[in-house]
């Protein structure tokens, strides 16, 4: 493609990956953030997330040129949006941060742009996204509209991303990647920039198509994740050890059951099936009940060690693992947290040593309780309860003789 200029909208466990990885395979990219803080030690090389190979491929963007950060937001040949898509109290999507991103791009189009929304979002997003745009800037017009006054013309697309975090930089090159454009020029344009850098597949089709694909893929996984902590609530009141049940049913040629944990967590697979849901109430009974089944996990595993230590004086309970998945600093939606917050604020009476290799102070969330503080590994030696969240590297290679004589509760089946 002839040489484009790129604003990405977002530095975030998306967006910064992604820019880096775009930098470094030619692209112009300016990298755009309100963080202030963040973009300064973006543009001095420095990584703001945990991601294995994030800071050699930063270092070398950066130095190319190829790559700068800023909280002003430029004038590009395309603009992608990598911020926050959460859901409201009711599950709606709450698309305020895509608006505010929206609004801060709507003044500098000229036309002939392409605006496209990465964020995993609602059927109708990318619509809604567009509307809002033309709304503050009615000069303008989408491409595939009656324009018979001749307006400058402006393309819009949902292209989501579906990055495992920790094998980031890989996945984001061979990755197949979903290009949904409104019409076919500006699915073609999105093409073209993903093409760049993208080895696998790259599979055109509609935005609301891609944005619904998105969903579908997490509503399929926390099904599945749904599944196997049932089987783990079950197996708990019939004294089954569930890693063994599991494993013997997996044996099966056609079976293939995920592990159970204390819940699911992430921006992604806690939030994408809610979508599903709210777009459509009355036929999305088996992704509301999963969404139920791995949301009431973690007060399970609370009660758990509530039971645990009944009867102990002053107990002291290590909690190892705070992010919603193995060996990351990434602490969004993560039951893990959520878990320990639970327990430290309704007993008062007990310790929490908060465990997590990854980060180096506590979220604001356990921060202002009296009773949790950020502990290393080997303190585990002087508590009463070990309750396994997250089975991070460090942790699976914990000797048995630190936990000889505690209270074990493994919730990802790693001391079976």
């Amino acid at each position: 493609m002839t040489q484009q200029s790129v604003a990405f909208v977002g530095l975030g466990y998306i967006g910064l990956p992604t820019s880096v990885t775009m930098a470094n395979h030619g692209v112009e990219v300016t990298g755009v953030d309100i963080n202030e803080e963040n973009v300064a030690r973006i543009n001095r090389g420095e990584v703001t997330i945990v991601e294995p190979g994030l800071e050699t491929h930063l270092g070398k963007a950066i130095e190319s040129g190829n790559l700068t950060a800023t909280t002003v937001m430029p004038h590009a040949d395309a603009y992608i949006l990598a911020v926050p898509t959460p859901f409201a109290e009711n599950y709606e999507g709450n698309l305020s941060y895509v608006f505010a991103a929206a609004e801060s791009i709507a003044p500098l189009l000229v036309g002939d742009e392409l605006v496209i929304l990465e964020s995993t979002s609602p059927p109708r997003s990318t619509q809604k996204m567009a509307k809002k745009i033309l709304a503050l800037r009615p000069d303008l017009v989408a491409d595939g509209t009656p324009n018979p006054e001749n307006k400058p013309v402006i393309y819009f697309a949902h292209c989501p991303e579906r990055i495992l975090p920790g094998n980031a930089m890989e996945e984001l090159i061979t990755n197949d990647r979903i290009i949904g454009g409104q019409t076919e020029e500006a699915t073609r344009r999105a093409t073209e920039i993903y093409a760049t850098f993208c080895t696998g597949e790259l599979l055109p089709t509609d935005d609301t198509t891609a944005e619904m694909a998105k969903l579908t893929e997490n509503a399929f996984r926390d099904v599945n994740i749904a599944f196997a902590n049932e089987l783990g609530l079950i197996s708990d009141n019939l004294g089954i050890n569930v890693w063994e049940l599991i494993e013997l049913a997996n044996h099966h040629p056609r079976v293939n059951i995920l592990q159970p944990g204390p819940g699911v967590g992430g921006h992604c697979i806690a939030v994408d099936p809610w979508f599903i849901v709210a777009a459509d109430r009355e036929n999305s009974h088996l992704i509301r009940t999963a969404r139920e089944v791995n949301d009431g996990k973690p007060q399970w595993v609370v009660d758990k060690t509530k039971h645990a230590v009944q009867g102990l004086e002053h107990p002291t309970v290590a909690v190892l693992g705070l992010s919603f998945k193995a060996d990351i600093d990434d602490l969004r939606m993560s039951p893990a947290l959520n878990i320990a917050a639970d327990l430290a604020g309704s007993l008062p009476d007990i310790d929490v040593l908060a465990v997590e290799p990854n980060i180096s102070a506590l979220p604001a969330q356990l921060g202002a309780l009296e009773n949790v503080r950020l502990a290393e590994l080997k303190e585990i030696e002087s508590t009463d309860v070990v309750l396994l969240l997250v089975d991070h590297k460090e942790f699976k290679q914990l000797p048995a003789t630190a936990l000889k004589g505690k209270t074990i509760i493994d919730t990802k089946g790693i001391w079976r």
